[in-house]
């Protein structure tokens, strides 16, 4: 019923992709094929590749492909993607998005929120061995009291209860050395926002938006980014 795959997996590395994955399929009764599994984590062309010579992005869905070969309802994730190049990440979501659309349930545990807003449909936010959120991404997201963020750098420092007081603001943080300011209706709040600037005589220094994310939602909730926890 489960498949489990750890956020690092030590296999054989004098076997090859095909033998290990023929060793694990001989540990359950009812197992996938092993070339069906070798084509859906792209490993087809690896088959009589040793594990040794394999790169991380190709390690990491060999061990994915040990924990789908038992032919699992349920498939556990550590960290899966961790220390992974950009494309090997994407790879890896597609594969979790089609064991998900065949009826898979997936238990996911990772630090990127970005991983997590698109894999998750419910997910938790746990700080110190307590969850202290839980919901979908877009619940998350909405309790923040605002669905965009506004980022602005001025050449004079300026005290944050300056920019609370524009129209449509829900909170006021300092981030990377930026001002950002979460924000309801970013199209009220961008032309007072300019015009402040300007009855200051101050200059804009950068001026961004985009839309609130998860890492937002950590932030707000623990007052500190994921990376420095």
């Amino acid at each position: 019923m489960m498949g489990i795959s750890l956020q690092e997996t030590r296999l054989s590395e004098k076997l090859t992709v095909r033998e290990t994955l023929v060793l694990f399929a001989s540990f359950y009764r009812h197992p996938l094929p092993v070339e069906t599994v070798l084509e859906q984590l792209q490993l087809t062309e690896k088959t009589n590749s040793w594990v040794g010579k394999l790169s991380g992005g190709q390690r990491q869905r060999l061990a994915v492909a040990t924990a789908l070969v038992g032919s699992p309802k349920i498939l556990f994730l550590d960290e899966p993607t961790t220390g992974l190049d950009p494309q090997s990440r994407r790879q890896l979501w597609d594969i979790i998005r089609q064991f998900q659309k065949s009826g898979g349930t997936v238990l996911l545990t990772t630090h990127y929120m970005d991983e997590a807003e698109r894999l998750c449909d419910r997910l938790a936010i746990v700080d110190h061995g307590q969850i202290i959120a839980e919901g979908t991404p877009a619940d998350l997201i909405d309790r923040l009291g605002g669905h965009h963020m506004v980022e602005f750098e001025i050449n004079h420092s300026a005290p944050l209860d300056r920019w609370r007081s524009l129209p449509g603001v829900e909170a006021v943080r300092h981030e990377d050395g930026l001002v950002a300011l979460t924000v309801r209706e970013p199209h009220l709040t961008i032309p007072a926002l300019l015009d402040a600037v300007s009855q200051q005589r101050s200059e804009l220094l950068h001026l961004s938006t985009r839309q609130a994310s998860l890492e937002d939602v950590f932030v707000n909730l623990t007052g500190r980014h994921l990376r420095e926890a």
